[in-house]
């Protein structure tokens, strides 16, 4: 079983090209999409609890007569986190804990508690920050389930200070998923709701008689729930609009071939429009990686979705050097980002862009998303050139405080009604000069 992927190398005229059209990848707006996803939510608008109903009996096909019995209660979360095996529970326990602790240090160690001073005339200015009220976090259902977004997206929200957090997972067939429903119970969810689509970001953006309207939305969907998030924005605060998983693979040809072919399937395994991309300076390791992917890929249970990514969005790189990987790290601005090298660091020092780094040969992306204690969710499609990954900051607003002094008027009065004279804002101008001596 061989895979055809793509093979470059950075000294071909054409490379930054051939990288760019590997690279490329234009979000899905589907207009049909976009249309269907607009009209849900109009309806939602407009017709509340009955649209979401409907939607949802049609979609799932499910036969509920109300959203109320759509809605599952704390006991029944409780009651999912106590029939999981002893070893499993564990186990998510623990990544639940991590996740817990590093946002904690998160909160603390990025200003979360706001400042104030005071100036000699007695002026006191600073910032106030405060948590949002309530939270919609949308969980995937159907194909997949994915209780580890539940931590990722919960888990946060609460160390914030969210005062509630609202739940939506889809259940195609009514199938409710065990683990998900635990991982809501040991994050703290406080609501959840059985919905999904672009009802459910319609229902938590414009709130109905049974689904409390919230102040932000985070979590992944599919193609309906992103066209429906694109939409509410504005209404409501999104996250962001999540493109295909993506890992960069920064190998110095030192760690064990098998080791980076699987880190690479890790990705493409998510789904055909995954992308998995090494860079290395050492061509002969190149040829021992394509050997261990084409090796091992028959034993993977998804191997179609694997093959087909690889083959159209995957690329193995050959480098001048480590110091050249690193400026292509920039430029591709990966979500995941491996540094598998004898002395990371010295590597991750000139990696600008990336959404989390991972660095030595024993940090596979893989820990990130379940355990490791960071947020699994990333920036993709480049946009780590300019976003960050969720967290606590993202459940919390900033307001300024200002509080003038009657001495302070005096100055700043002066300074103030100068420049509004200068924007030609009279009314400025005169109540800064009402307050001066």
């Amino acid at each position: 079983m061989t895979i055809q992927i793509r093979k470059l190398d950075s000294t071909a005229p054409d490379f930054k090209s051939t990288l760019s059209a590997v690279l490329a990848f234009e979000a899905s707006e589907d207009e049909a999409i976009d249309r269907a996803a607009a009209q849900i939510l109009a309806d939602v608008k407009a017709r509340g609890d009955a649209a979401v109903l409907e939607y949802t009996n049609r979609f799932d096909k499910l036969e509920a007569r109300t959203v109320n019995s759509l809605e599952i209660g704390k006991d029944a979360l409780r009651a999912a986190l106590n029939s999981l095996e002893p070893q499993r529970r564990a186990a998510l326990q623990t990544a639940a804990d991590r996740v817990r602790d590093y946002h904690e240090r998160q909160k603390k160690e990025t200003g979360s508690d706001g400042f104030i001073y005071t100036e000699a005339d007695g002026t006191v200015l600073g910032q106030k920050v405060t948590p949002l009220d309530r939270v919609g976090i949308y969980v995937p259902g159907g194909k997949a389930a994915y209780p580890s977004s539940v931590l990722m997206n919960a888990i946060p929200a609460k160390v914030a200070g969210v005062q509630e957090v609202i739940m939506v997972v889809p259940t195609p067939n009514g199938i409710q998923n065990e683990l998900v429903l635990a991982a809501a119970a040991i994050a703290g969810v406080d609501r959840v709701f059985t919905i999904g689509g672009a009802q459910a970001v319609g229902a938590l953006a414009y709130g109905t008689a049974t689904i409390p309207q919230v102040d932000k939305i985070v979590g992944p969907g599919n193609a309906y729930v992103a066209a429906a998030k694109r939409r509410v924005f504005g209404t409501v605060g999104i996250d962001m609009i999540a493109g295909p998983s993506e890992i960069l693979v920064i190998c110095d040809g030192s760690t064990d071939p098998d080791w980076v072919a699987m880190d690479l399937f890790s990705q493409a395994e998510h789904d055909e429009l995954a992308q998995s991309i090494l860079l290395c300076p050492d061509a002969d390791y190149i040829a021992k990686v394509e050997a261990s992917i084409n090796r091992l890929l028959g034993a993977m249970p998804r191997k179609e979705v694997i093959r087909t990514s690889l083959t159209n969005r995957g690329a193995l790189v050959k480098v001048r050097d480590m110091d050249e990987a690193c400026e292509i790290a920039n430029l591709i601005a990966a979500e995941h980002l491996e540094i598998s090298a004898e002395n990371p660091q010295q590597w991750a020092d000139k990696v600008r862009h990336a959404g989390a780094m991972f660095l030595g040969r024993f940090s596979s992306e893989s820990l990130g998303d379940y355990c490791a204690g960071p947020n699994h969710v990333l920036p993709t499609s480049r946009t780590a050139r300019f976003s960050s990954p969720l967290g606590v900051y993202d459940f919390q607003k900033r307001s300024s405080i200002i509080h003038v002094s009657e001495a302070g008027a005096q100055t700043l009065g002066k300074v103030a009604a100068e420049l509004a004279y200068g924007e030609g804002l009279q009314a400025h101008a005169a109540s800064a000069e009402f307050r001066l001596k």
